[in-house]
């Protein structure tokens, strides 16, 4: 029972996390969490491969594919497909979508403080620690 509620609250508070930031910061943006994923990648990384931006974001190519799409409609981004192998696909993020991010990102960062404001930094830093502990242990 312990493992159950173990996993039914990581789920609870990701779950939970999600359709806040969505609904509080997000949506002015016009940007799902996942739109949000895979344009902190780029922003971070400045060009990332169509693979590695569907396993950050934990979703297929296609998800990735359809996701940069809308991304590109809103000039957020752009790809470029390899000159060697046109299989590979680069996603690469515009200054429109830098300034997106830079905007965002503070206002993002209020909300993850908000939500874990009733814990200590002790406790922050414990609850951090244990769910890397999760998360090494089962390669996510």
């Amino acid at each position: 029972m312990d493992a159950i509620a173990v996993v039914t609250n990581i789920y609870r508070i990701a779950q939970g996390l999600r359709n806040k930031m969505e609904r509080e910061v997000l949506s002015e943006y016009g940007l799902s969490w996942t739109s949000f994923s895979l344009l902190y990648d780029l922003w971070i990384g400045n060009q990332v491969e169509t693979k590695k931006l569907a396993e950050s974001a934990g979703v297929t190519k296609a998800t990735v594919s359809n996701i940069t799409k809308t991304l590109e409609s809103k000039e957020l981004c752009y790809r470029k497909g390899d000159n060697r192998d046109r299989r590979i696909t680069y996603v690469t993020i515009t200054e429109k979508g830098r300034r997106t991010m830079e905007d965002l990102y503070p206002r993002f960062h209020q909300g993850e403080v908000e939500i874990v404001s009733s814990l200590s930094v002790k406790e922050q830093q414990n609850v951090s620690v244990l769910l890397r502990k999760i998360i090494k242990e089962n390669h996510f």
